[in-house]
């Protein structure tokens, strides 16, 4: 670092600035004591800065943006009552459609029209969650039960659903309250434009040719100058606590009433991971029972085959070398086969393409191995549990034997990408063709096993596969 150094007229044989010894050389940025206060003086002649100056300057700007930051939650928090204050005439809809359906459901009519306006509630208050969610920074989670089945199912269904009920007593009450938050919230903004209006009219004829401001009559300009900027700083400053407050209330009160309890999310849980333990149970049992079937009808039989062809060439070796020839020679050919076949067995436990290649070798040999053209796409992926491996192949591998044995597409991808969220990492499988669509898991294609293994993992499967197609099969496994 390079210094620069003043020189005293008179010294060093001129004025300009030099380095020359004996010189009277000042910093360029000096620190001194002077009375007890920190001053620091800047070369050529700069006036000194005082810390506590620069303090008190630190200081107002943070007020300054404090009083930005309470100006602008206040603003939004008037844009999220008027938010809620436009869901009103729609609340009235749904609550005026939902209870002419509730009441029509004593005829077949109504039992059809009936889960049809349920969803048309439901989007509603899902409208209300968001606006809720949005201003509390944190999602409204609510879990509804399945509109399927058959006419009846689906009336029993959503009137047996404790959504259904939550749902129409929010849009009742948001009726009103949502109405009274607005009202309210406006009101600030109301009295805060009043008082910008008084300085232009309070002066024009009126009846009694005065008004009154909390208890004070404007009847002169002085009483105007002060009681009014007083009243609109009063106003302000209260509108900026309110409004927000307001605003938490109205959305926490949405919270309460719209988002499934904690409770009933917790007994949902106990009852899925149940089922998923007992779907996994069965699983593997199904799986030990394959493998035991496989061994006991295949290799076992092989094996004994193999046995008895060279028990028998044993004992006929002396007499008939030739036929004892062919009986080693059929044995040595069925020891082939019956090494192919453990293979397999072993493959369907776990592949040993995974322990060698890892999931993207694993998925590019079964996308090379599909009779339809197939262009796999792995990203990020790089060693996963090993459990979470066999998982992704059995369905990377159930899926294409859909695909080629019905779909009747002419092309396929195959998508794998990990996600990382935070501390929690999931790897999602994306199986898409262009056949003909219609895929059904009951129709014993493979997609309940899917299902069943991903469940096993905690994970989420999705199907969409319209008639006409395409298909999609999405699995969401998670890596923790």
């Amino acid at each position: 670092m390079q210094a620069t150094w003043l020189t005293r007229p008179g010294e060093g044989g001129n004025d300009s600035c030099g380095t020359a010894p004996g010189s009277n050389r000042t910093s360029l940025h000096d620190t001194r004591r002077r009375n007890g206060t920190n001053v620091r003086t800047a070369a050529f002649g700069q006036a000194p800065i005082d810390s506590r100056e620069t303090g008190t300057e630190l200081d107002r700007l943070a007020r300054v943006s404090g009083v930005r930051r309470r100006l602008g939650r206040a603003v939004r928090a008037t844009g999220r009552l008027l938010l809620g204050l436009l869901l009103v005439p729609v609340c009235v809809f749904g609550s005026v459609v939902f209870v002419l359906a509730f009441l029509s459901s004593a005829t077949f009519v109504g039992l059809i029209i009936l889960p049809y306006v349920v969803r048309l509630n439901r989007w509603i208050a899902g409208r209300g969650r968001k606006v809720a969610a949005g201003w509390l920074g944190e999602p409204v989670v609510a879990e509804y039960a399945p509109i399927r089945g058959g006419i009846l199912a689906r009336a029993r269904i959503v009137l047996g659903d404790p959504m259904t009920w939550r749902d129409a007593g929010w849009m009742a009450s948001h009726i009103v309250i949502g109405v009274i938050m607005a009202a309210l919230g406006l009101s600030v903004w109301a009295a805060l434009g009043f008082d910008l209006s008084v300085p232009i009219w309070w002066w024009a004829p009126l009846p009694e040719h005065s008004i009154y401001l909390v208890g004070f009559a404007l009847d002169s300009w002085p009483r105007v100058l002060v009681t009014i900027p007083l009243h609109f700083l009063a106003v302000a400053t209260a509108g900026s606590y309110v409004l927000p407050l307001l605003a938490t209330a109205d959305a926490r009160l949405t919270r309460a009433m719209l988002a499934t309890p904690e409770r009933v999310r917790l007994a949902e849980r106990v009852v899925e991971l149940t089922e998923t333990r007992t779907a996994a149970l069965d699983a593997h049992g199904a799986e030990l029972r394959r493998i035991e079937r496989d061994l006991h009808d295949g290799a076992q039989a092989r094996l004994v085959s193999i046995a008895m062809r060279l028990g028998v060439a044993e004992r006929i070796l002396a007499a008939d070398p030739d036929k004892a020839a062919e009986l080693i020679a059929e044995a040595r050919l069925s020891t082939e086969e019956t090494m192919t076949e453990l293979r397999d067995i072993i493959r369907g436990m776990y592949p040993p393409i995974l322990a060698d290649r890892g999931l993207p070798g694993a998925v590019a040999a079964l996308a090379a191995r599909c009779p339809v053209p197939v262009a796999a796409t792995v990203d990020g992926v790089d060693r996963l549990p090993a459990a979470v491996e066999a998982a992704a192949y059995f369905v990377v591998a159930e899926a294409l034997t859909n695909v080629a044995r019905h779909s009747a597409a002419t092309s396929a991808t195959v998508n794998a990408t990990v996600h990382v969220h935070g501390d929690e990492a999931s790897l999602t499988l994306r199986v898409s063709d262009d056949g003909r669509g219609g895929a059904d898991e009951a129709s014993g294609s493979g997609l309940a096993g899917i299902r069943r293994r991903v469940a096993a993992f905690d994970g989420r499967t999705e199907l969409s596969s319209p008639p006409g197609g395409p298909t999609t099969l999405t699995v969401e496994l998670p890596c923790g």
